[in-house]
């Protein structure tokens, strides 16, 4: 690996780089470049977003780290009480939840997102406790690594 960096800044970590060379798949990698144009992206710049979003993958797999995300719920709001449920929840959670939003879909169904941040195992703990509640009919997470 060789590494390269700005002459105006050496202790400005953001401005170093590091080149690689790795070998792929001509398919794989005609592909990859075909979506990047689509996307807009340039092949640098989509190699480090596959590059973080595989390391927040095994932390969120693994046992530990701090994570950043939003958990998302779609449920029917008259379907037992499920309201009371996923709030009491939050409120034993509150440490991990920075923000909710609340979206009434229509007569039935509210969409809920809450904003998450903290450990990976507790952040695991709120969102298996907030989807596993009757009328929930899907939920979703998205993590990222702060």
């Amino acid at each position: 690996m060789t590494e390269r960096s700005d002459p105006q800044d050496h202790d400005d970590e953001r401005q170093r780089v590091a080149r690689f060379s790795a070998s792929i798949d001509p398919v794989l990698l005609k592909d990859f470049d075909e979506m990047t144009v689509k996307l807009g992206y340039n092949r640098s710049t989509a190699i480090v977003a596959a590059i973080r979003n595989f390391m927040v993958d095994r932390v969120w797999e693994g046992d530990g780290g701090e994570v950043v995300g939003a958990i998302t719920l779609l449920y029917d709001h008259h379907r037992g009480d499920v309201t009371e449920a996923l709030n009491a929840i939050q409120h034993d959670h509150k440490g991990e939840i920075a923000t909710t939003t609340h979206i009434h879909l229509d007569h039935n169904n509210c969409l809920e997102i809450v904003a998450v941040r903290g450990e990976t195992q507790r952040i695991k703990a709120l969102a298996d406790k907030l989807s596993s509640n009757r009328g929930v009919k899907q939920s979703k997470i998205s993590i990222l690594r702060n």
